[in-house]
């Protein structure tokens, strides 16, 4: 049971997806805006990575090594096609706000890497419990992010009037600028947070310290190895 519930705590906050792992950082700061897309962009995410979690899992034996990212990406597709259909029959105004970011979901980093390093490799119950908990990690920072931003950048949260009207929002807190003072404010906290309960990971520069590691079978690493014996 503690690894079950390992699994499902590690991307809160230990490889939390875009503050530790610094995946899906266009949406992370695209739509943060407002609290209620944040929130709504994190749960689609999060629907998409637990069934692509489990459907990648059950199929991880049959998909053909040399095809497997384009197999990941058409599985990918699949929930994302489905989830945008509902979106805009049941919440077109979350279809609005969200715009091209909600269909970009099939080529979000943090989806496609835990295809190919978590479900290609696990059971259908360690994957969608992986799938869940980093879901869970990505909506809980967009939700804040997007919080702090509408709250500092117009005095509302939830679109609920907060600060009095005689208090002037700071809108450069809803521009792309304070979008990144705020992504990088919170990245220093989750260190601190990390360093004060000796949690830290220590990351390795290249291959070895990279979250898309198997990904991109270490073609990076290959390339690193080729321009050195260029200056050579």
């Amino acid at each position: 049971m503690s690894g079950k519930l390992k699994i499902l705590t590690n991307g809160l906050l230990k490889e939390n997806p875009s503050l530790r792992l610094v995946l899906g950082t266009c949406p992370t700061l695209a739509v943060t805006t407002l609290a209620v897309n944040g929130l709504g962009m994190g749960l689609a995410a999060t629907f998409v990575l637990i069934c692509s979690n489990i459907a990648i899992s059950a199929l991880r034996k049959i998909i053909p090594d040399k095809v497997r990212l384009p197999a990941y990406i058409t599985v990918i597709a699949t929930f994302v096609t489905v989830l945008q259909m509902l979106v805009k029959a049941y919440l077109p105004s979350l279809d609005s706000a969200l715009g091209i970011f909600l269909p970009l979901i099939v080529v979000n980093c943090i989806i496609l890497g835990r295809a190919e390093m978590f479900a290609s490799k696990h059971g259908i119950l360690d994957s969608a419990l992986d799938g869940l908990g980093m879901g869970l990690g990505f909506t809980l920072t967009l939700m804040v992010m997007g919080s702090i931003r509408e709250l500092l950048g117009a005095g509302t949260l939830f679109g609920v009037q907060i600060m009095p009207a005689s208090v002037d929002p700071m809108t450069v807190f809803i521009t792309p600028p304070g979008g990144f003072f705020v992504f990088g404010c919170l990245m220093a906290l989750v260190i601190w947070i990390e360093t004060k309960t000796n949690n830290r990971i220590p990351r390795k520069m290249g291959c070895e310290g990279c979250p898309a590691k198997g990904a991109c079978a270490g073609g990076c690493e290959s390339g690193a190895q080729a321009a050195e014996g260029g200056e050579a």
